[in-house]
């Protein structure tokens, strides 16, 4: 986990939701490599905003050039407790991220060092089996308060959020198929003026080693193409793309990348774009659950320019 710049709600309008699979093989910042459970595939074909993400994740997760650490831990009572803290060009952003499960409801409380209180609570088990329920209350941005039933089905995904004032936004994503091929829809509606504020559509397929995607974005003037294939598992070994095209500036954007795993707690990872930037990573679980990850980016248009550095750190016990 790492320590973010804004303080994001999970789940509605967003691409954070809570995921339902699985870290590529061969990085995962979250659980051991050594001790981590066997992995149960999810149900159906998951939510929209999940399309293309196994290839974004190799592309640009635990990619930074900041400086960040993360430090978590837990009660006997089963409280968890992170402190996160990132320095970028010489500021200091802090968070204090507080999580409490009771039965079939999870309560977040963030309080970040810019004076902003996050709360956020999860209900599962809704009577509907897939059925979950999220509340997020921010403060003191009270308005900005959403609700979201999200709906997991064996052939659909279906996710509704609504903004807690009286004149919300309404966003409504659905993917419908199974776990090899499904297409899928997200909309916004601002109730205030009737105006579409997103209407995007998707396209995914996936098997035991290869997920592709497709999907058109901001009211249809981009087009995203993602790719992502597992070359061999045993060694975590992956390869990635992600194609962007802008309609109305002509312009393209090509990433790819690859990972592989030195051995069973060393991964190394490295993206190149079209546009010249160079990143690359190396990540070591030095201990059970702890993280250690140092990454760099080049402009390599810009030689003369110094390269930027990231460190990242993450302690659990």
């Amino acid at each position: 986990m790492e320590a973010e710049t804004e303080c994001k709600v999970p789940g509605v309008y967003s691409e954070t939701g809570i995921p339902v699979e699985d870290p590529a093989p061969g990085l995962n910042s979250d659980v051991s490599k050594k001790d981590a459970p066997l992995a149960v595939a999810a149900p159906g074909p998951g939510f929209y905003f999940e399309i293309g993400k196994k290839a974004r994740d190799l592309l640009y997760k635990d990619f930074h050039t900041d400086q960040k650490f993360t430090l978590t831990t837990y009660t006997n009572n089963g409280v968890v407790i992170t402190a996160a803290s990132t320095m970028k060009d010489e500021a200091i952003f802090s968070e204090i991220l507080t999580k409490l499960k009771s039965n079939n409801v999870m309560l977040d409380v963030k309080a970040t060092s810019n004076s902003q209180v996050l709360t956020t609570i999860t209900t599962e088990d809704l009577g509907v089996s897939g059925l979950k329920q999220i509340v997020s209350l921010p403060f003191p941005y009270q308005t900005a308060g959403k609700a979201e039933l999200q709906y997991l089905h064996d052939y659909a995904g279906i996710s509704l959020g609504v903004g807690l004032t009286s004149k919300p936004l309404v966003n409504l994503s659905g993917v419908f198929g199974n776990k090899s091929v499904a297409v899928g829809a997200d909309v916004a509606v601002d109730t205030s003026t009737g105006d579409f504020t997103k209407y995007d559509a998707g396209l995914t397929i996936n098997n035991s080693d290869l997920a592709a995607g497709l999907t058109l974005n901001n009211k249809g003037d981009s087009l995203t193409a993602s790719y992502y294939h597992l070359v061999n598992k045993e060694s975590g070994t992956a390869a990635g793309a992600e194609l962007t095209h802008s309609f109305s500036t002509k312009e393209n954007t090509l990433s790819f990348g690859m990972q592989h795993a030195l051995d069973p707690l060393t991964t190394v990872k490295a993206r190149y774009n079209n546009h010249g930037m160079v990143s690359a990573l190396i990540q070591h679980e030095w201990r059970p659950k702890s993280f250690l990850t140092l990454s760099a980016e080049v402009d390599t248009k810009a030689i003369d320019k110094a390269s930027k550095v990231g460190l990242s750190l993450v302690l659990k016990p």
